[in-house]
């Protein structure tokens, strides 16, 4: 069978492996395939079965949109690339934490053979150790007996009305579930009207204009009636953010990293980007988080040793010769660092334009496993916070650098020239961390000496 993953041609491979198509030889039903688990990304090896986009019955055909697997970065679509008819679906919406491989439905090419999959179940290493399970109880057989038949109704039905049982968990497509977390609204509250109730965008914008105002909520007599009691929500750990804290906890637990930071003189910066925009005539408006980009590209390639990766299982340090910038962007479901890739190749208008694209994209959930996985160094902007003066960043491993971009702030600086023996200038706190075992302390100086004279003379990154 051909594979059923469109993705980037380096982890196709891998992709295959993990989620082939398997055939299945039961003498006792048709011809038919077995659908596992996907990897949608290099690094996943579980996922969540969020939504089916198909049901039993459903025709299928290279291209269509299978099933949403929320992965530990984003909710993706499972686009399936062969023609058939969905005969069994073996998970129902919302089971978490599936392994790569697991079955989850089954396709035939016939569609007559579709009803003969009605109380179709796929064997495991659980089937084993259930038959073993009368052999060690066999002073009690009538009790054991009487277990299994009540028992095997109940796994019936399980696996008939996998795509049908009744469940609490609202379904609701990524962008539904975006648009009401930035409106502070409960997903209870909105009527779906897509397939099984699947709330979409239009039923979110729909009760939007329609829901009176929330009155405000008074707080419950606590038990003993003398005291309010607390008031709280509690909000499911996503895959997403379960993935991020242990990737967060790992990188500090298990990363020797140091801190260095420079205050960045940025006047001369924000002159050249005024008249770069004002030459623009509307037809690209740069940001300093886009200089700073290309900033970090020239510095990073005159000190590679903070462009690079801690790879012992292979026993290197790869010192990569292009540089790829990841661009730490929050979204309603947690901070994602889609790349811009080649950076050192690219001019501001283009990386602009591309850093715009990708964060609008990431905030729906709508990035390629590519286009945020990997990156070769990163930069985390608070800038637009004025209240952020200075921060630190965690490192994303196996990168070794990750720079922190503070608020500009007009500070006073002793000028021999000025009429009081002082002068304005416009200044950043830039805070690198860094891994000690890639770069070290002496490296990384030279690193943010580097950074902090090519912003302060930015006609250096054009050259």
């Amino acid at each position: 069978m051909s594979a059923f993953i469109r993705t980037i041609p380096s982890v196709r491979a891998s992709i295959l492996r993990s989620a082939r198509l398997q055939l299945r030889t039961y003498a006792s039903y048709p011809p038919h395939t077995v659908i596992g688990m996907p990897a949608l990304s290099p690094t996943m090896t579980q996922g969540s079965l969020a939504v089916w986009s198909k049901q039993v019955g459903d025709q299928l055909e290279p291209g269509c949109v299978l099933a949403e697997i929320e992965t530990d970065k984003a909710q993706m679509e499972f686009e399936f690339q062969d023609d058939g008819y969905l005969a069994k679906l073996l998970v129902s919406e919302g089971t978490k934490d599936l392994p790569v491989g697991k079955p989850i439905a089954v396709y035939v090419e016939d569609e007559g053979d579709v009803a003969a999959f009605k109380d179709f179940e796929v064997e495991d290493s659980g089937a084993s150790q259930s038959a073993a399970a009368p052999e060690a109880k066999k002073e009690e057989p009538k009790k054991e007996e009487a277990s299994s038949e009540a028992a095997a109704p109940k796994k019936k039905a399980s696996s008939a009305g996998s795509s049908s049982a009744p469940t609490d968990r609202i379904i609701a497509s990524p962008l539904a579930k975006t648009i009401a977390l930035d409106k502070g609204i409960s997903l209870k509250e909105v009527t779906g009207s897509g397939p099984n109730g699947r709330i979409t965008k239009s039923d979110v914008e729909a009760y939007l204009k329609k829901a009176p105002a929330a009155p405000a909520k008074a707080a419950s007599p606590a038990a003993t009636g003398s005291a309010a009691a607390a008031e709280y929500e509690d909000i499911p750990i996503t895959s997403m953010r379960k993935i991020i804290g242990d990737r967060l906890l790992e990188s500090t637990s298990g990363t020797p990293s140091y801190i260095v930071s420079s205050q960045v003189s940025v006047s001369k910066l924000l002159k050249l980007r005024q008249s770069l925009n004002a030459s623009g005539k509307d037809q690209y408006k740069l940001s300093v988080n886009d200089m700073l980009i290309k900033a970090i590209t020239v510095a990073a390639q005159k000190v590679p040793d903070a462009n690079a990766y801690w790879m012992p299982s292979e026993g290197v340090i790869r010192k990569f010769k292009n540089v790829d910038v990841s661009v730490a962007v929050a979204t309603p479901q947690g901070l994602l660092t889609p790349i811009v890739k080649n950076a050192n190749h690219k001019g501001l208008v283009s990386i602009s334009q591309e850093v715009k694209e990708l964060g609008k994209r990431a905030k729906i959930n709508k990035l390629k496993p590519e286009e945020f996985q990997g990156g070769t160094i990163c930069i985390s902007n608070l800038g637009m916070n004025n209240a952020v003066s200075m921060f630190t960043s965690i490192i994303n491993p196996p990168q070794s650098t990750i720079l922190a971009i503070a608020t500009v702030q007009r500070v006073a600086v002793e000028d021999a020239g000025a009429e009081y023996g002082f002068s304005f200038d416009d200044k950043i706190n830039i805070t690198g961390t860094f891994d000690h075992r890639t770069i070290d302390g002496a490296k990384a100086g030279d690193f943010m000496k580097e950074l902090k004279k090519i912003i302060e003379n930015p006609l250096e990154m054009l050259l």
